[in-house]
């Protein structure tokens, strides 16, 4: 399966074959639809083919196939109508959800530039995203957080996906800013996404996810608390200012 939204993340529309169409999921040869992994939801939107539609209401992976690679299942709505296998579709994003998990998983990456601390855990949402950290208590300051978030999108800094190998991640453990989650390993290459120039790094780390293309399309965002989530373990939640 060719998996558009790794190049292509503000593809909103993409033309593809149905493999397989079933109240389980939805297979095709390719997507704009990203599936639910690295604390970023699925992606929503329709299924389009002339004289049908299927609103998708979620996309997760699936099992590997032996034959396509990576499997991605896109969720039809219930008691929807299906597409038959071997027909082409349209694919069409629910493109102002999907825009605004991308501004808020850039966001998060800048908050790891913020906060001096090992990532206990995370989640990107379109309303408000948080991220935990490994630290002690009250060290973490919300309005400093907030004004040095909002420097950083002001700046608008580049992001870019890059690859490095297995080997030079091994040999970078630095890289990795999360505990208990570790960056897939095994293809031979991994996805980082780098904010900032190559002289002026914020931030590089092990990421799949979309991401908006300058820190300035995020927007002012706002801390919205801080939360004590354990001896060492503080929740930081953000939210899009709008």
């Amino acid at each position: 399966m060719s998996l558009i939204y790794i190049a292509e993340p503000y593809d909103r529309t993409a033309e593809a074959t149905v493999f397989e169409a079933s109240p389980a999921g939805i297979r095709l040869d390719r997507t704009v639809f990203y599936p639910t992994g690295g604390g970023q939801p699925g992606d929503t939107g329709w299924i389009r083919w002339p004289g049908g539609a299927c609103p998708i209401v979620d996309t997760v992976k699936g099992a590997p196939l032996v034959t396509q690679g990576v499997d991605v299942l896109h969720i039809p709505a219930p008691g929807e109508s299906l597409p038959e296998p071997g027909i082409p579709v349209t694919l069409e994003l629910d493109w102002e959800r999907r825009h605004r998990h991308m501004r808020m998983h850039t966001t998060l990456h800048l908050l790891c530039a913020v906060v001096d601390g090992a990532v206990t855990g995370g989640q990107v949402g379109a309303e408000r995203s948080r991220l935990d950290f490994d630290v002690p208590g009250d060290s973490l300051d919300r309005n400093e957080i907030e004004e040095e978030l909002n420097r950083l999108i002001a700046g608008d800094h580049p992001v870019r996906r890059v690859t490095i190998t297995d080997a030079e991640l091994a040999a970078r453990p630095d890289l990795v800013r999360t505990m208990s989650v570790k960056p897939p390993t095994g293809a031979g290459t991994v996805s980082l996404l780098r904010i900032g120039s190559s002289d002026s790094l914020i931030d590089l780390q092990p990421c799949g996810g979309t991401h908006v293309a300058r820190t300035g399309e995020i927007g002012p965002v706002e801390v919205v608390k801080i939360e004590n989530k354990g001896r060492q373990n503080r929740r930081v939640v953000v939210a899009l200012r709008e």
